[in-house]
């Protein structure tokens, strides 16, 4: 899986040989790795190429696919007890047929030639990140993911950097406990396969300029 407060790969390696020493299930969450991780945008399962009838992986629409909803990939077995037993699934209705069809093209993108364009450029985007974006208190966090976190500590500091940014034109909202631990409150930066390096290093001339404010405020 791959978590969004803190935005790194789960070790899946060692958490599917333990499934199989004891006989269990793995259930893989990956929300923000379906479309962007893996050659085809397949995701985490794709980028460690794991293939198991003990994993369950469940990924989301919302995210890449840009349209509503998610999905469950199993065995075969596994699917048809989910279909017989999952009470969530009985008793709901069916997807639209327009949101299916827009999920069908989404697919198409995510593993045609303009999908793979896109997940290269936004690779780029965080290369440049991860060479530029140098802080001198707050913390980057390195991630394979279009979600790069920044640990700043405080919560009224997260909250100061988040205003600061919107004033800037940035949407970059502060993600503050209990969904981090304390004193671990963060900056979430989303990056988009239709930002542009530009605008990530204004961003990252940006980020720099409210982190020495803050900081002379600090020492002031």
């Amino acid at each position: 899986m791959v978590s969004s407060a803190w935005m790194d790969l789960a070790p899946l390696h060692p958490l599917l040989k333990l499934a199989e020493q004891y006989d269990a299930l793995l259930m893989v969450d990956d929300a923000h790795g379906f479309g962007v991780l893996g050659e085809n945008g397949h995701g985490i399962l794709e980028h460690f190429a794991l293939h198991s009838d003990r994993l369950i992986y469940v990924g989301t629409l919302g995210k890449a696919a840009g349209v509503s909803g998610a999905f469950i990939c199993a065995s075969d077995s596994f699917i048809e007890w989910l279909i017989q037993k999952g009470r969530p699934y009985i008793y709901t209705t069916a997807t639209p047929p327009a949101i299916a069809h827009t999920v069908s093209k989404s697919l198409d993108l995510i593993e045609g030639i303009e999908g793979k364009t896109r997940r290269k450029h936004l690779n780029e985007l965080i290369q440049v990140w991860n060479q530029e974006m140098v802080f001198s208190d707050w913390i980057k966090v390195d991630s394979l993911s279009a979600i790069q976190p920044i640990i700043i500590g405080s919560n009224a500091h997260a909250l100061q950097a988040a205003k600061q940014l919107d004033e800037a034109g940035y949407w970059i909202p502060a993600i503050r406990p209990p969904t981090v631990p304390e004193g671990k409150a963060r900056l979430r930066v989303t990056f988009s396969a239709n930002h542009t390096i530009d605008d990530v290093k204004q961003l990252i001339r940006t980020l720099q300029k409210i982190e020495s404010s803050m900081l002379a405020e600090d020492v002031t």
